[in-house]
């Protein structure tokens, strides 16, 4: 007999997002369409930022990254879903659903963290802005970026602790086109109800702390605009508009996911196909549809490289 903690499953089958082929194809098409053209814009923004020396104050520092944390994010799912629309049978070994399953928290969870850090700096620039270059100085903003880095590293590193302390003894079909830790430890061969408690405290309720704490921050700084002149306070509402449809698009699905108990709903994998694949790539390219500095820079950049 194997010792309780040992994993017998070796791999697992994943059942796909839909077993409809016809719908499979229409997404195949949709989802690589959609990443061949906004992926590299991710990438632009990244290259515009880096290259552009008027681009150096800490909200381009952190745009910079959001770029970079969604597009990491994106190679996470999509690529692997896409091949498998075209494979009898999706098979993913333990070890790389295990290594799926923590670079989707790794990256998810930091990228949440940014924004949260986004926000902070949103609020010094709009609310204190006579201390807004003491307070977001360099060497603040590249530690608040080694915590979140550091944060969203811990976070995972917990998630996937308490996956590889179940023992998994069939069956081993994952309802689901990716690994994550609702369907995951529903294949456990044990009562997997504290565990469940505990994911829910680690991935839930941090998610709706946050998701409540940029909420009120970005109420607080619209309540501080509203005596500013008109110039200043469209320029806040703008902001703020963009960051907060960012907040809904991040924490909207992550909350349907990680905050009930793990049952499943029909909704479950279109949600999760838009927090994994679509999302990630938008949130970059809404930021910067937004921004006047950025659009200009690019386009600067852009008819540089024409030229030449």
């Amino acid at each position: 007999m194997e010792t309780e903690n040992s994993t017998m499953v070796t791999e697992f089958v994943l059942l796909g997002l839909t077993q409809s082929q016809d719908i499979e194809l229409l997404v195949f098409a949709l989802v690589s369409v959609f990443y061949l053209v906004i992926l590299p814009g991710n990438f632009l923004i990244i290259f515009t930022i880096r290259s552009d020396p008027g681009l150096s104050a800490p909200l381009y520092l952190f745009l910079g990254n959001l770029a970079f944390l969604d597009a990491s994010y994106s190679f996470i799912v999509a690529p692997r879903m896409l091949v498998d629309f075209f494979a009898d049978k999706k098979i993913i070994s333990y070890s790389c659903c295990i290594t799926q399953l923590f670079f989707l928290h790794f990256l998810g969870i930091g990228e949440m963290f940014l924004l949260v850090v986004m926000a902070f700096d949103r609020y010094t620039a709009i609310c204190r802005p006579l201390h807004y270059s003491i307070i977001m100085n360099p060497r603040v903003c590249y530690a608040l970026l080694l915590a979140l880095w550091l944060g969203g590293f811990a976070h995972s590193i917990v998630q996937v602790a308490l996956i590889l302390h179940l023992p998994f003894c069939g069956p081993n079909q994952l309802d689901n086109f990716f690994c994550d830790v609702p369907q995951v430890i529903k294949l456990a061969c044990t009562d997997t109800f504290v565990v469940e408690l505990l994911m829910v405290s680690n991935s839930g309720l941090l998610t709706v702390l946050c998701f409540l704490g940029l909420l009120s921050s970005y109420a607080v700084i619209l309540c501080r605009v509203q005596g500013q002149s008109s110039e200043g306070k469209k320029k806040a509402i703008s902001t703020c508009t963009t960051h907060i449809i960012i907040v809904f698009l991040m924490f909207g699905p992550a909350i349907f996911i990680y905050t009930r108990p793990f049952q499943a709903f029909p909704a479950d994998k279109v949600v999760a196909l838009f927090h994994t694949v679509i999302f990630p790539l938008m949130n970059p390219v809404i930021y910067t549809l937004r921004n006047r500095e950025v659009k200009a820079s690019m386009r600067k950049l852009l008819n540089q490289y024409v030229v030449c």
